[in-house]
């Protein structure tokens, strides 16, 4: 169990001094901005470029890797159903879905899959995923449907939508070099990384500012989808996991744990970073990971213990 608080308090203390520094406006006014530009446009996608260009490809054809597909589709597409019933629209759905799927798969995960699971390389199929497929198709359908992004848009623009979106360039260049089976020049990989390094302490820091003067959470006015998207990251979705794994798939022992442990961490950080970049859905955004990293403690316990 110590991989679950060893990870979560890495988190809490970071969004801690973000929170600090936002109270006392040492960042200025723009803090959070100024950090989420900063992550959105250079920091994430060096990161994303440097982990996927190392990457070992062969894990997305994995048994496990399909589990983790199945179950991420079955409850964004809930959410989306849902979305589209309410009246949501197309931005704070995908927001929503984001929130109801995308696993914190990097700073959270790696730590318990080195404590709990044993071995930290058991989150990459699940990181290959999330940045190969999830990640380029979310931001288009952001980038597609913000204000100005309409009729007048030629065709060719909106096909290249994802090459020109830095995060998922980031993700589809590291997924190309590594493809091609290139080594990247040390002197070349050497900044790019350093960059990189800063992509999960400004997301945090942004998320923790970002508390200030907020209210507390599924009290405003984003309640419905918020209880949601928590529930079907927290609860729908691990049973999802567990249920598919075991049934169709036939895993079992560590195989089986690991793919739910997977499934039940909470929604991701770098959401937050999205939803802020669009200036869409916001609130819905920050309130969702903040409940679904609350609510997954339990959950990741009752995981360890049942199936461990």
């Amino acid at each position: 169990m110590r991989g679950v608080l060893t990870g979560f308090a890495a988190i809490g203390a970071v969004i801690a001094v973000g929170y600090v520094l936002g109270r006392r406006a040492h960042l200025g006014r723009d803090g959070k901005e100024v950090l989420t530009r900063l992550a959105f446009h250079v920091a994430t996608p060096a990161l994303l470029f440097t982990t996927l260009a190392r990457a070992d490809l062969s894990v997305i054809l994995s048994e496990r890797l399909l589990v983790t597909a199945l179950s991420t589709a079955a409850v964004a597409a809930a959410f989306v159903a849902v979305g589209a019933l309410r009246g949501w629209g197309a931005g704070r759905t995908t927001i929503g879905a984001l929130c109801s799927s995308y696993v914190n798969a990097g700073n959270l995960g790696v730590p318990i899959a080195v404590y709990v699971l044993g071995d930290a390389a058991l989150v990459a199929p699940v990181l290959l995923f999330q940045q190969i497929v999830m990640t380029p198709l979310a931001l288009t359908v952001l980038d597609l449907t913000r204000p100005g992004s309409g009729g007048s848009v030629p065709l060719w623009r909106r096909l290249t939508t994802p090459l020109r979106n830095p995060m998922a360039a980031g993700s589809l260049s590291g997924v190309a070099v590594a493809a091609c089976g290139w080594t990247v020049p040390g002197p070349v990989l050497a900044p790019l990384t350093l960059i990189g390094n800063m992509s999960v302490p400004a997301v945090l820091l942004a998320f923790g500012i970002s508390l200030r003067g907020s209210a507390l959470p599924v009290r405003g006015p984003e309640r419905h989808p918020v209880v949601l998207s928590a529930l079907l990251k927290c609860v729908v979705q691990p049973l999802v996991a567990w249920a598919l794994a075991a049934g169709p798939f036939g895993l079992h022992g560590p195989a089986l744990l690991d793919v739910v442990v997977t499934s039940a961490l909470p929604a991701a950080q770098n959401l937050f970073t999205y939803a802020t970049r669009y200036r869409v859905a916001e609130e819905l955004a920050r309130e969702s990971i903040l409940v679904s990293t609350i609510a997954s403690v339990p959950v990741l316990f009752a995981v360890a213990a049942l199936l461990g």
